[in-house]
């Protein structure tokens, strides 16, 4: 079991081994959800398609085809599960 430590801010460090093995990155969201008044079960938030939009663009970067930013997106959940 690891455990973390909460701030005065209400705020907490998750574990490195915990966010490796829900593949979590800087800026991802997590939810929190309680159970029986002492427990909270911790879950990775999927990113959705509005959340995603423009990230793929880059400013001097050449447009997209839909079929590549597919595959650009399906590298990236793939590399996220491993």
């Amino acid at each position: 079991m690891m455990t973390t430590t909460l701030t005065s801010k209400g705020q907490i460090t998750i574990p490195k081994a915990v966010r490796d093995a829900l593949h979590l990155a800087c800026g991802d969201r997590v939810e929190f959800h309680v159970q029986n008044d002492s427990e909270a079960l911790v879950r990775a938030v999927n990113t959705s398609v509005d959340q995603m939009f423009g990230r793929l663009r880059r400013p001097g970067q050449k447009a997209m085809s839909v079929a590549a930013m597919d595959q650009a997106l399906r590298r990236r959940t793939q590399a996220r599960q491993s």
